[in-house]
């Protein structure tokens, strides 16, 4: 049995990724279960700075370090290959009316060409495409200052006098949904119509969810999704006052372009799709950090964990770019990668789960946690109070992060009370992925929804069903 008290972080926002809004500042631990390279199964312990008193029980990463044996390939076998790999390449849809608009609005901005195409995928849906293969350090996309929708674009527009006057000033979030509430609603008349056209319609964020599938989350990123949708909503019920203003700008009553819903969906947009951008702060806006810019065009590419790509705005082109770490065969789906996310918050902040996804996890709440420990063991409450408080700072944790030895009655306990937990959450996964297949039939208008939480559900079974084979195999007796 391994211990370690290290861990990767995924709170926070990398520059040059997708920015999210997820909470900070909890605490937390994982129990994890992986198979190592030399050593067999084994089960350790790790601090995470993201949930609160919990546990994960994970899955090892696919793939890694190896020595293979190949044997050259027949004509038979090459052709069987090529037909493989065409059934992943995406259908083209430059052709598409919206995207022909998209390209002459970007072209007019001074935006060049890089041979990405859009185009529809299995399995990720709608994406960019290389029509010619791409090499390690290339730039893929290079998007001029004056495409990207800034704080900048926003106190320029229609609706900045009304923010500059506005006390207590409005926070870069709400400039930008505010913006985009108001250019969505002017239709033909906004600058960034070819822009907004090609944008979701609708998201399946957990907070747009309906409350009958949030129901069907797993209990921690239930928790999760109604605090952000009580954010949201705060948000906008706070913002009322300062829509008011805006009157002027529009003949129809504010209430009605301002609406919830229409609110929600620029919140969704931002939140979503923008890339981080360092701007420099505007006085009439509040001391909240101005990190977010929305890329169009840049924002088709979807996200892969298995990528890396390097983003940043060149000062001396004024050019949002990105850089391929890595080569990119012709006619395939060019990715990026958000960050080390695991599906729980892929699926809260972007609305999407990766499958075969290398951080993927099933966090465990502490209420699952104190219900496997012994019923004996007097300690229970103030091992879950330092779990929640500090991860593992009482004496005993810090002996085992040290690299002291436990004894085999703790360590087979400790793979008992892991092997309980599997088969808890298998037994709950089973029982959800049921009702999520009943509820499909009888709710065609929800299927989308169904659909990403099954998605979640089936990865995380995935995970729990390979766990529960390598902890049944750590002969526990």
């Amino acid at each position: 049995m391994v211990w370690s008290d290290c861990c990767r972080s995924v709170q926070d926002c990398e520059p040059g990724l997708r920015c999210g809004a997820w909470p900070s500042g909890s605490s937390g631990a994982s129990l994890c279960t992986t198979r190592g390279l030399q050593d067999g199964p084994s089960v350790w312990l790790q601090t995470d700075s993201e949930s609160k008193s919990s546990c994960r029980v994970e899955q090892d990463a696919p793939g890694g370090c190896g020595v293979s044996m190949q044997r050259r390939r027949g004509r038979t076998e090459r052709v069987r290959r090529r037909r493989q790999s065409s059934g992943s390449r995406g259908v083209n849809e430059s052709h598409r009316s919206e995207f022909i608009e998209l390209r002459k609005w970007l072209k007019e901005r001074k935006f060049e060409d890089t041979g990405l195409v859009p185009a529809s995928f299995p399995g990720t849906g709608r994406g960019l495409m290389t029509k010619a293969s791409l090499q390690e350090g290339q730039v893929i996309i290079s998007l001029p200052e004056s495409c990207l929708l800034t704080t900048d674009t926003v106190i320029r527009s229609s609706v900045g006098p009304y923010i500059k006057k506005w006390k207590p000033p409005v926070s870069p979030l709400l400039a930008l949904c505010t913006f985009l509430v108001s250019e969505k609603h002017a239709g033909r008349q906004s600058l960034w119509k070819s822009y907004l056209d090609v944008l979701p319609t609708s998201y399946t964020c957990p907070v747009c969810l309906e409350p009958d599938v949030v129901d069907l989350l797993p209990g921690p990123l239930k928790a999760k999704a109604d605090e952000q949708r009580a954010r949201v909503q705060g948000l906008f019920a706070s913002s009322r006052g300062f829509f008011c203003t805006l009157q002027p700008l529009f003949a129809e009553s504010v209430d009605s372009v301002f609406s919830y819903q229409a609110f929600l969906w620029a919140w969704c947009t931002v939140n979503t799709r923008a890339v981080y951008l360092s701007s420099r702060r505007q006085a009439c806006l509040s001391a909240e950090p101005d990190t977010c810019a929305l890329a169009p065009f840049l924002d088709l590419l979807n996200h892969s964990p298995h990528v890396q790509v390097k983003a940043a705005f060149n000062e001396k082109t004024r050019c949002y770019e990105i850089r391929t770490a890595s080569r990119c065969r012709k006619h395939q789906e060019v990715f990026i990668c958000y960050g080390p996310h695991d599906n729980q918050r892929l699926l809260l902040e972007y609305g999407f789960v990766s499958f075969r996804n290398p951080h993927a996890c099933v966090p465990v709440s502490g209420e699952m946690l104190v219900r496997h420990l012994p019923p004996a063991d007097k300690q229970v409450q103030k091992k879950i109070s330092i779990l929640k408080d500090h991860g593992f700072t009482g004496t005993s944790w810090k002996k085992v992060l040290l690299g002291e030895v436990i004894s085999d009655a703790n360590e087979k306990a400790s793979l008992l009370m892991a092997q309980k937990i599997c088969s808890a959450f298998i037994e709950e996964t089973h029982a959800v992925l049921s009702k999520v297949s009943d509820m499909k039939e009888g709710k065609v208008s929800l299927t989308s929804q169904l659909s990403v939480v099954e998605a979640l559900r089936m990865e995380e079974l995935r995970i729990l069903e390979a766990s529960a084979e390598i902890l049944s195999s750590s002969r526990i007796t």
